[in-house]
């Protein structure tokens, strides 16, 4: 009895168009911790997610999993200081992170930028990459070519480094006072460059001869104005999600020619540094950076941090 009247139910629902459909459930926020104060979020295959903080922990949530767990903490081996971008690279099944002198203290640490290679499954450190000490850097953000360059953000004095595949040592790839601010950094299904600017609120494409050399930036005309665009990700395609600090929104960024539709997928983030995505759900990290800033609020407690997740349109 009970088999035949679900049977009619559905025949039922069929017929007249309104079949119950399931609803799927809606993505759900991670505890990340306490005073983490994050800037960058990537993710893998896997679907692990990894958040780089202020003081120098990364974090890994496992896949599935509902809170974050300190992965890799600072040492005198890894010399890990403040960090900044960090992206997982499947094809070497290595973790990327910035490391820098930390930017939030009073007075301000000095020394140089490293990026530092860690191992995607043990976290082993497998390599370290200095930053010229000629002038004042800030390794931002990350990305890595289909040739397996990687390219590295340095936002302070505007420049663009790579690490070749089987290179020691990084090389300067791009650099110009229109570079100043950069920050987040990804690389388009068709092998283009994409950039954005977080001093002067603009998405930019990196231009390349044919010899594969810098050759200039074209500056995309958008559907709506940023605010601070920082953490930058790769969707497929010409498409690109995108954290907006100031703003407190990651927007959805689709390319077509020299214009970009802008889409807003997340708002009311609390100084929104960071995005990354696993499948149709996407993350966004909080930095509430105004207790690192405002001496009112630095003794304060900025409750939990927490990555905030949200669905993508497909």
């Amino acid at each position: 009895m009970k088999r035949n009247y679900a049977a009619a139910v559905l025949v039922i629902g069929l017929l007249c168009g309104c079949a119950t459909v399931q609803t799927p459930a809606a993505p759900r926020d991670i505890l990340l911790g306490q005073r983490v104060f994050p800037e960058s979020i990537a993710s893998d295959a896997a679907g692990n997610l990894y958040v780089g903080s202020n003081k120098g922990t990364i974090y890994r949530v496992r896949a599935g999993a509902t809170a974050a767990e300190p992965w890799i903490v600072p040492s005198a081996a890894n010399g890990l200081r403040s960090l900044f971008g960090v992206f997982a690279d499947e094809g070497r099944k290595v973790l990327w992170a910035c490391s820098i002198p930390n930017l939030f203290v009073q007075p301000r640490e000095t020394g140089i930028s490293v990026l530092k290679a860690f191992d995607l499954a043990s976290g082993a450190m497998k390599g370290s990459y200095d930053f010229p000490a000629d002038k004042p850097s800030a390794c931002n953000d990350i990305a890595v070519a289909r040739d397996g360059t990687v390219y590295a953000t340095e936002t302070l004095s505007g420049r663009i480094f790579a690490l070749r595949p089987g290179a020691n040592a990084l090389a300067l790839f791009a650099e110009g006072q229109d570079l100043v601010g950069i920050d987040g950094i990804a690389i388009a299904g068709d092998g283009r460059i994409y950039i954005n600017n977080v001093r002067q609120h603009l998405f930019q494409r990196v231009n390349t001869r044919a010899d594969g050399s810098y050759a200039g930036l074209t500056t995309l005309a958008l559907s709506d104005k940023l605010n601070g665009p920082d953490g930058l990700r790769a969707r497929g395609g010409n498409r690109f999600i995108q954290a907006e600090g100031p703003g407190g929104r990651v927007a959805l960024i689709e390319v077509a020619g020299d214009s970009a539709t802008v889409t807003p997928l997340k708002t009311g983030l609390d100084s929104s540094p960071g995005t990354a995505s696993i499948g149709n759900v996407g993350y966004a990290i909080e930095g509430k950076v105004n207790y690192l800033f405002d001496p009112a609020l630095r003794d304060k407690d900025p409750g939990p941090f927490m990555i905030r997740a949200f669905p993508i349109p497909r």
